[in-house]
């Protein structure tokens, strides 16, 4: 019976970061620096909040866009740190994730040959929910950019089918953002073109080097901005999303929601209201962290003599392989096989991800000093 499964479904693959972690788990005595995860725990009275939502059985159905309390909390958070401005009632919508978020998104606005521009290499997430709507990705070649899809970039790969920009930032798996100049930028090649974009900012409260600069602000009418708390506030589990669209776009995303899932979890609503109200710093202190992790992890690969742009935020370094390692899947399997570090090959993000590997520095400093010094042996062998 399997001639009868959708060809679309037949036609993508399993993530290539979850392929490579599982081709790999359980090998003895392995450092794994894959997963896009903190490694801190949710905070204390975020968790409280989530038990207090059990205790009080609060365990029902919400609005299909999520309580009102929480959109309201969502409004204020991104208003006072981004100053984004959306009606809690009509432009937020609470989502299963970020993932879900882009799934809904993306059912939305694309059709049947239409096509969505993404810097490459990028998050595999797009594309195969790209291609289930009958979408073609269109990959805009930033490794010559420092990874940074702007203007000038973005505007050789528009044409007339061009219905979508994807602008995902700070970037998975570059750890690059963009600058208030080059949002600017884009913002003003779009501005009128029947052209959505599509802001994936579920790392904007780690941004080291400069403020986070929103298209929302300056773009509203054609910008989805898309957020959450996985990152942020170390709730990768609890499963919580928004959607910021203006009024017109987020009631028909609303619908594709609503019959997809009905609601977020009500448990993990009450949670997030505390994560964005008494909790709406908590990510100060992670991100300090952060910081430390990124200098010295960033200092050890120099010293390696590697190929790298020093990441603007999130947590992750992508890393140019030396010429003589000519595919990044094979020197992954090596590089767990004889060093006992795992890594991401990089083409998991696209073509254009070839010839790099992702490593994550979400990871405690012991651990990294370990994988650290056990990449330094091999590249020395």
């Amino acid at each position: 019976m399997e001639h009868l499964i959708n060809e679309n479904i037949k036609n993508i693959e399993i993530s290539g970061i979850r392929k490579f972690f599982n081709l790999v788990a359980g090998t003895k005595d392995m450092i794994s620096l894959t997963i896009g995860q903190p490694d801190f725990p949710t905070p204390a009275h975020v968790k409280e909040a989530g038990k207090q939502a059990i205790d009080e059985n609060f365990t029902s159905y919400t609005h299909n866009a999520g309580m009102l309390e929480l959109r309201q909390a969502a409004a204020t958070f991104v208003k006072e740190k981004y100053d984004l401005t959306y009606n809690p009632e009509t432009e937020v919508i609470t989502t299963i994730g970020a993932s879900e978020a882009i799934d809904i998104a993306f059912r939305t606005i694309l059709k049947e040959g239409t096509e969505v521009i993404l810097p490459g290499p990028v998050y595999p997430g797009y594309e195969p929910i790209i291609r289930l709507c009958g979408a073609k990705p269109i990959y805009a070649d930033t490794t010559n950019n420092q990874f940074r899809l702007t203007a000038d970039i973005i505007e050789k790969y528009i044409t007339d089918k061009t219905r979508c920009i994807v602008l995902p930032y700070p970037s998975n798996p570059t750890g690059a953002s963009l600058t208030k100049e080059e949002i600017m930028e884009i913002a003003s090649l779009v501005k009128g073109k029947d052209i959505f974009v599509l802001a994936d900012e579920i790392y904007s409260e780690l941004v080291y080097d400069h403020a986070h600069f929103s298209i929302g602000t300056i773009l509203k009418e054609q910008t989805i901005v898309i957020n959450g708390l996985s990152k942020s506030h170390s709730m990768t589990g609890w499963r919580i999303g928004f959607i910021f669209a203006p009024e017109y776009l987020a009631k028909h995303i609303l619908k594709v929601h609503q019959y997809n899932v009905s609601c977020a979890t009500s448990i993990s609503q009450a949670a997030a209201l505390e994560a964005l109200t008494l909790g709406k710093d908590d990510a100060l202190e992670m991100k300090k962290e952060y910081v430390l992790r990124r200098e010295y992890v960033f200092n050890r690969l120099m010293e390696m003599g590697l190929d790298i742009v020093k990441p603007d935020g999130a947590f992750y370094f992508f890393v140019k392989l030396p010429e003589k390692y000519p595919n990044s899947f094979d020197f992954s399997l090596s590089l767990v096989e004889k060093a006992g570090v795992a890594v991401v090959p990089g083409s998991a993000f696209s073509p254009l991800g070839e010839g790099y590997i992702r490593l994550s520095f979400a990871y405690s400093m012991e651990t990294l000093t370990e994988a650290m010094n056990r990449m330094d042996t091999f590249f020395r062998q």
